[in-house]
C-alpha cells in the first residue's frame, strides 16, 4: 500500500493575528486606565532595579504590577515581589515575549485594578523589537556600562522604542561613557525619544520617570475617552 502525502497551503498570518490581538488588548487596557509599559534592555542593564525604585517612589499613591520575562529562574519576580503585584513569565529558553505568553500571566495577576501594568522583557536587545505585547509604551534601557555605542548596533530596539533611560549614571566618572554620544546616536535613529538618566540606587533622574509615566498615562485616558465620544457620534 502506497501512501501519498500532499501537503496543503494554509495561508494564515500568525503574526497579523497575535498583532490584532495585541490591539485589542491595549485598547481594553486604555479604557480600564491601565498604562501598559513594556520595559527592554540587555541583561543586567536594570530593569528589576528601575521597577524596584518606580515602586517605592510611588508607595501606595500608584496601583502598579509586573509581569516579569526570563528565560529561566524567578528570581527578578522575588524581587520585586514585596512591592507591588507580579507574576513570572518564563519562556524556557525563548529570547523574547510573546501576546500568549503575556495572556498566561495576567491571568494569574488576576487583578486587573491597576493604574500601570509593566512587562520586564527578556534581556535582550534584539528579538523582543519585533513583538507588540499590547503595549502604549515601549521604554529601552542602556546601562552606561555597555557603551554609547549601542543605539547605532542596534537600531530597531531604538526606532520602535518611545523612551530611553540611561541607566547606571552613578558610575559615570568610572567608564568611557559619553551621555551626549548615546543620546546623538540615538536621536540619529528616533529623533521623537525622550531620554531620562536614571539611578535606580540615588534615585537621581526618578522623579522625571515616575512624572513621564504619570503623563502618558494621562495622554492615554483622555485619547480613550476622545475615540468613545467619536465612536458615540
Amino acid at each position: 500500500m502506497t501512501t501519498t502525502n500532499k501537503t496543503v497551503p494554509v495561508h494564515r498570518d500568525v503574526k497579523a493575528e497575535l498583532r490584532q490581538q495585541a490591539e485589542e488588548m491595549r485598547q481594553t487596557f486604555a479604557k480600564r486606565g491601565t498604562l501598559v509599559v513594556n520595559v527592554l534592555s540587555s541583561p543586567g542593564a536594570g530593569k528589576t532595579s528601575l521597577l524596584e525604585a518606580t515602586a517605592r517612589h510611588w508607595g501606595d499613591r500608584r496601583r502598579m504590577a509586573v509581569l516579569v520575562g526570563d528565560l529561566a529562574t524567578d528570581r527578578d519576580a522575588q524581587r520585586l515581589a514585596p512591592h507591588c503585584p507580579v507574576e513570572q513569565l518564563t519562556t524556557g529558553g525563548a529570547c523574547h515575549l510573546e501576546i500568549p505568553l503575556v495572556k498566561q500571566g495576567l491571568a494569574k495577576l488576576g487583578s486587573n485594578d491597576f493604574d500601570f501594568l509593566f512587562i520586564e522583557n527578556v534581556g535582550n536587545l534584539v528579538c523582543p523589537a519585533s513583538h507588540d505585547l499590547a503595549e502604549h509604551v515601549r521604554v529601552v534601557l542602556l546601562s552606561v556600562t555597555e557603551g554609547d555605542d549601542k543605539p547605532g548596533k542596534y537600531p530597531k530596539m531604538f526606532r520602535t522604542s518611545q523612551a530611553l533611560v540611561v541607566s547606571k549614571t552613578d558610575l559615570l566618572p568610572h567608564v568611557p561613557f559619553s551621555l551626549d554620544a548615546a543620546i546623538r546616536d540615538a536621536r540619529q535613529i528616533q529623533p521623537d525619544l525622550t531620554v531620562m538618566p536614571v539611578c535606580s540606587l540615588s534615585g537621581e533622574g526618578l522623579e522625571q520617570w515616575c512624572r513621564y509615566l504619570d503623563d502618558q498615562r494621562k495622554d492615554m485616558i483622555a485619547k480613550s475617552v476622545t475615540d468613545e465620544v467619536r465612536v458615540a457620534v
